[in-house]
């Protein structure tokens, strides 16, 4: 009886799983996030490009100053 009660929840997640991939997929909402998201990873990305670039010029110039 209890196998059958953990089959059935097993069950019901996997089709609301599915029924929201589906929701997903019509709406076209991954796209829609990525979008969304790419300014936010662009400020990520050039915030990293600074401060390898401020590391470059201070290696630079403590090897200048020898």
């Amino acid at each position: 009886m209890i196998a059958l009660k953990i089959f059935m929840i097993a069950l019901t997640v996997l089709f609301a799983l599915f029924l929201l991939s589906l929701v997903i997929y019509f709406f076209n909402l991954d796209m829609k996030f990525a979008a969304a998201m790419t300014p936010v990873m662009n400020k990520y990305y050039d915030w990293q490009k600074r401060k390898r670039q401020a590391k470059q010029n201070k290696s630079r110039e403590a090897g200048s100053d020898e």
